[in-house]
């Protein structure tokens, strides 16, 4: 059993989700730390951002006193985005000379659509973590921890019946990739009011979302994310594209059904019909929805599993 009294997260912030699995760990009383190469613009938060100016052998030099640092005080080392403090071809052997353990997260985008031999080197790692049952078919020997938000702090507000015309919501990162084109279509002609979300900060994007009374995630990908996420909480209903053997994965090992409205760009118009025509229906799984959460989701519960697991290593 591994001593994850003292935690290394590193070395980015991608989606804030580094920066929140700190927090949640260290409610627990963990020593836990986020230590970036870069502060990003939208996920500038992090204990500690290393100064990489300069050429790459000056990057290098920086990022292996950091390593040099950290050893002695570490247990657990906690990768992201595929990503070590030093190239990983001598990052793992180091790690598991001096016996301390390693994780390596993948958050999406890193793994999706890669051949097994470009995602070999995270078998050096004592564990893998993918954030559903859709992204491990890419890494299958990966254990599931979904993605966490501080669902306390979100207060819902769930749709209500005093509308005529209901709002439906869809935020496009890229509209090629969540299908944007289909979403217009679909729901031209329907008894509500479309509102596409694009380029705001996220506070101000948050609170358009609170204002919705339907929201239509992605048609392409075959899971949800964060954005999504944040709407369950809100208790919106969320229409967007789920695989099936994930589906099914999810709701065995969660124990619980995932209330998402699963539609593709084929389906998305008889998905949105009944929800525009029957506000108690949108009641009903904005409801859903935030119990999901609350039980999938949230921060303590993705604390009790990186616990769970370091306690594994």
């Amino acid at each position: 059993m591994t001593d994850a009294r003292r935690v290394v997260h590193c070395p980015v912030n991608t989606a804030g989700v580094p920066w929140a699995n700190v927090q949640a760990l260290r409610r627990r009383g963990v020593d836990a730390q986020l230590v970036v190469f870069n502060r990003y613009k939208l996920h500038p938060e992090a204990d500690r951002s290393l100064d990489r100016r300069g050429g790459f052998a000056r990057r290098q030099l920086t990022q292996w006193r950091v390593l040099l640092e950290l050893l002695p005080t570490t247990d657990v080392f906690h990768f992201y985005f595929g990503l070590t403090l030093v190239p990983r071809s001598v990052q793992f052997p180091i790690l598991g000379a001096l016996r301390k353990k390693s994780v390596m997260h993948y958050l999406g985008s890193d793994i999706r659509g890669k051949a097994p031999a470009e995602l070999a080197f995270g078998k050096k790692a004592d564990a893998q973590l993918v954030g559903s049952y859709d992204a491990i078919r890419w890494v299958s020997e990966a254990e599931v921890i979904p993605p966490g938000i501080d669902v306390a702090a979100i207060e819902p507000a769930f749709p209500t019946a005093d509308r005529r015309r209901p709002v439906i919501l869809h935020a496009p990162s890229s509209r090629r990739r969540k299908g944007t084109e289909h979403v217009l279509a679909a729901c031209e002609g329907l008894d509500a009011d479309l509102v596409l979300v694009e380029g705001l900060h996220h506070d101000e994007a948050f609170e358009r979302y609170r204002e919705a009374d339907i929201v239509v995630d992605q048609l392409n990908a075959g899971w949800y994310g964060l954005f999504a996420i944040e709407c369950m909480a809100l208790g919106k209903p969320v229409v967007t594209f789920l695989h099936d053997e994930a589906l099914a994965r999810s709701e065995q090992a969660f124990e619980t059904r995932v209330p998402i409205v699963n539609a593709t760009k084929e389906t998305l118009r008889q998905r949105l019909e009944p929800l525009v025509a029957d506000a108690a229906e949108r009641r009903r799984i904005g409801e859903a929805s935030r119990a999901y959460v609350e039980q999938v989701h949230d921060l303590e519960q993705v604390a009790d599993r990186l616990l769970a697991l370091y306690s594994r290593l």
